[in-house]
């Protein structure tokens, strides 16, 4: 192993770190552990597609074949069943990103090791590991404030006599004893809907402070007046 693939494999995990980062600051379902584990693994595969041409130029030679043919029709076939774990839920939430994003990194390790490239491979499942379970944790101590923010999933019905602008206003100016304002609750998504009973439904996504407790909005909101039922998820 070359020092000259571990610090490809560090810059581009620095990267997708970066790219991560922006995506998050915007609340895009491609966060950082999802930038991370394709950059990371992007780079595995490009490097040994590169290096397996010196590696194996004999063979190429000697029977007129590419080696890595095969391995570039699994990157894309893995493609498809890492889609079979994206989930689009009912209130608009995606998950399953970071895990389609290691299965096709799993495959990526497949390669590797296939090809000869242990050490490459063992390199890159430790930076896939700080990646995913070490880096979030410290960009939220050290990164800016709306990194350490959770998003909350919100249903509730009210009836046809409920003022919503007296809810939302309740929403928003909800705080723990002690939390600063900036930690306070935000209104991201809003979306209401009329029901046939002639009561209405409001679905929102929230924006809270990651140590604030989901039973703390649900209380708040079920306390208010003409709220007749309420659904909270965190996502």
């Amino acid at each position: 192993m070359h020092i000259d693939f571990c610090l490809k494999v560090t810059l581009s995990l620095f990267l997708g770190l970066l790219i991560g980062i922006d995506r998050q600051l915007k609340h895009k379902p491609l966060g950082l552990k999802t930038c991370m584990v394709i950059s990371v693994t992007s780079c595995l595969i490009t490097v040994i597609s590169i290096e397996s041409v010196e590696e194996l130029s004999g063979a190429i030679l000697s029977t007129n074949r590419d080696p890595m043919r095969l391995a570039a029709q699994i990157v894309s076939g893995v493609g498809f069943l890492g889609a079979g774990v994206i989930l689009r839920r009912s209130n608009d939430a995606i998950s399953g990103l970071t895990t389609a994003a290691m299965i096709w990194a799993a495959s990526g390790m497949g390669i590797a090791v296939g090809a000869g490239f242990y050490s490459e491979a063992f390199v890159t499942v430790f930076a896939l590991i700080v990646a995913v379970n070490i880096l979030p944790f410290a960009i939220k101590f050290l990164g800016p404030a709306k990194l350490s923010r959770k998003d909350i999933s919100v249903r509730f019905i009210v009836s046809q006599s409920c003022e919503l602008t007296e809810v939302m206003k309740v929403i928003e100016g909800s705080r723990s004893k002690g939390e600063p304002k900036k930690d306070q609750v935000e209104i991201r998504h809003i979306k209401l809907k009329d029901l046939d009973t002639g009561e209405r439904q409001i679905d929102m996504i929230l924006s809270a402070f990651e140590k604030k407790y989901m039973t703390e909005i649900y209380e708040l909101i079920k306390r208010t007046n003409h709220v007749l039922k309420v659904e909270v998820e965190a996502l």
